[in-house]
């Protein structure tokens, strides 16, 4: 079995990525999957992408994830957050470019609750004066 040489764990809505740094050529594993056949969507594709383009890493790790819950575009941004964690743990000199770009910080916009009563979170019955 491979080193890993970081790991990080990311977050957004309801998803959560654990991201492992391996040596060797750029290859990103997600679920067993390739990055391109796990999102053919180029757009979410290039988030998962990013902390390593930031960081010019593109092509010296290889990135293993487990990805579970929520939908593609949660995953993408879990595994955006997870990297950028993992890169840091690796390298600390990846710190600076990484916040200024804001993949350290989880992003912490959640599905707002449905309230007993009313047929959504923020919709409310017709209103009726008479």
């Amino acid at each position: 079995m491979e080193q890993n040489l970081a790991q990080g764990t990311g977050r957004r809505k309801t998803s959560v990525a654990r991201v492992y740094l391996r040596q060797g050529t750029g290859k990103i594993s997600i679920n067993g999957r390739d990055l391109g056949e796990y999102f053919p969507n180029q757009v979410q594709a290039y988030i998962c992408e990013q902390p390593l383009a930031v960081t010019d890493n593109v092509g010296k790790f290889d990135v293993v994830v487990n990805v579970i819950g929520g939908g593609p575009s949660g995953q993408a941004g879990a595994i955006r957050h997870g990297l950028a964690r993992a890169l840091v743990k690796h390298d600390e000199t990846n710190l600076p470019s990484l916040r200024a770009n804001g993949f350290m910080t989880r992003d912490p916009r959640m599905v707002e609750r449905k309230k007993y009563g009313q047929p959504g979170a923020r919709k409310k019955f017709q209103f009726s004066k008479r």
